[in-house]
C-alpha cells in the first residue's frame, strides 16, 4: 500500500513539473499590470486587417512558424544581429513570413499603454486569435503569461516548420514533436481557409503529382510557371472560394481535389486523416472546436515563464 502511495505521489509530481510551464500562463494575466491590453492590441490590428485582411492569414502564421521553433517564445520576430542568426531568413520563412509591421504597430500601442509589461510572445498570440475572429473563425480565451526568448534558431526553423512537400506521416510527425495529435493537426491546417500560397510552393504539386484535379491544375499553372525561377513569388489563394474568410471550405476542396499544397491534399488521399476532412465538412462547428483546442495546445508549447527570457521592448530585437 505504501509502495503505491509513493508511485502516485511521484506520478503526481511528474505531471505537475511536466505542465508547470503551460500551468503559469492565465487568460487574467494581465487584468491589473495591463487592463487596456487587449483595447491597445485591437486598436492597432484593426485597421490592418481592414486594409489588407490577407494580414490576418499571416499573422496566424507567424504564431504557427514561431511555436514550432523553440515553443511560443518570439524568436521568429528577432531580426538577425551580431551573434545571433535569427530564423527570418530560414526557408520555410525567407520571403514568406510576413506581418512583423503589424506586430511592431501592436508592440508599440501596448508600451504606450503599459511599458515594458506585455511579451511580444504574448502579442503574437493574441493577435492570432483577434485575426481569426475578425476573419470569421471562432473565438477562444488566450492564455498569456509568456515572456520573450533572448535567442533563436535557424536550424529550429530549418528543421521542425513541415515543408508543404510533406506526406502525411511526415507531417503526423513533426506535430507530434511538439505535443500535437493527428486530430490538431488537420483541424490546425484548416488554417489555410485564409490566405496565400508562393508558387514556389505549389508548383511541384500542380506539374508533377496525380492527386490533383486537372482542371485546377491547369488554372494554377497559369499563374505558376514550371520553370523554377520563374515566378517564384506569384500568389494563389490557399483556399479558392473564399480566401479572407475563416470557414471549412479549405476541407471541401481537398475532397474535390484541390489543394494547392501537396501537404493539403495529403489530407484527404486514401490516409488516416480522410475520415476527419469528411468529419469537418459535414460539421463546421465540429472544426472550429477542434481548431480552438489545437490553437490552444499550440500556444502552450514551452512557453518562458517566470524570470526565464525577457519582455522585449522592440520586438525585432532583445534589449
Amino acid at each position: 500500500m505504501a509502495a503505491r502511495a509513493i508511485v502516485v505521489l511521484v506520478s503526481l509530481i511528474l505531471a505537475v513539473v511536466a505542465g508547470g510551464a503551460s500551468a503559469q500562463l492565465s487568460s487574467g494575466f494581465y487584468s491589473r499590470s495591463c487592463p487596456g491590453m487587449l483595447k491597445a492590441v485591437r486598436s492597432a490590428l484593426r485597421p490592418a486587417i481592414a486594409r489588407e485582411r490577407r494580414v490576418g492569414a499571416s499573422i496566424v502564421r507567424l504564431f504557427f512558424h514561431d511555436c514550432f521553433v523553440q515553443g511560443c517564445d518570439a524568436s521568429l520576430l528577432l531580426d538577425d544581429a551580431p551573434g545571433l542568426s535569427g530564423e527570418k531568413n530560414a526557408k520555410p520563412n525567407k520571403n514568406s513570413v510576413r506581418g512583423f509591421d503589424v506586430i511592431d504597430a501592436i508592440k508599440t500601442a501596448v508600451e504606450k499603454e503599459c511599458p515594458g509589461v506585455v511579451s511580444c510572445a504574448d502579442i503574437l498570440a493574441i493577435a492570432a486569435e483577434e485575426s481569426v475572429v475578425l476573419l470569421g473563425g471562432p473565438s477562444w480565451e488566450v492564455k498569456m503569461g509568456r515572456r520573450d526568448s533572448t535567442t533563436a534558431s535557424f536550424n529550429g526553423a530549418e528543421n521542425n516548420i513541415p515543408p508543404p512537400t510533406s506526406g502525411l506521416a511526415n507531417l503526423t510527425s513533426l506535430f507530434a514533436a511538439q505535443g500535437l495529435s493527428q486530430k490538431d493537426m488537420v483541424a490546425l491546417s484548416g488554417a489555410h481557409t485564409i490566405g496565400q500560397a508562393r508558387c514556389t510552393f505549389f508548383r511541384d504539386h500542380i506539374y508533377n503529382d496525380t492527386n490533383i484535379d486537372s482542371g485546377f491544375a491547369r488554372s494554377r499553372q497559369s499563374g505558376c510557371p514550371r520553370t523554377a525561377g520563374s515566378g517564384d513569388n506569384n500568389l494563389a489563394p490557399l483556399d479558392l472560394q473564399t480566401p479572407t474568410t475563416f470557414e471549412n471550405d479549405y476541407y471541401k476542396n481537398l475532397v474535390q481535389k484541390r489543394g494547392i499544397l501537396h501537404s493539403d491534399q495529403e489530407l484527404f488521399n486514401g490516409g488516416a486523416a480522410d475520415a476527419l476532412v469528411r468529419q469537418y465538412i459535414g460539421s463546421q462547428s465540429t472544426f472550429f472546436k477542434d481548431f480552438v483546442v489545437g490553437m490552444v495546445k499550440m500556444g502552450d508549447i514551452t512557453p518562458l515563464t517566470g524570470s526565464n527570457g525577457q519582455i522585449r521592448k522592440n520586438c525585432r530585437r532583445i534589449n
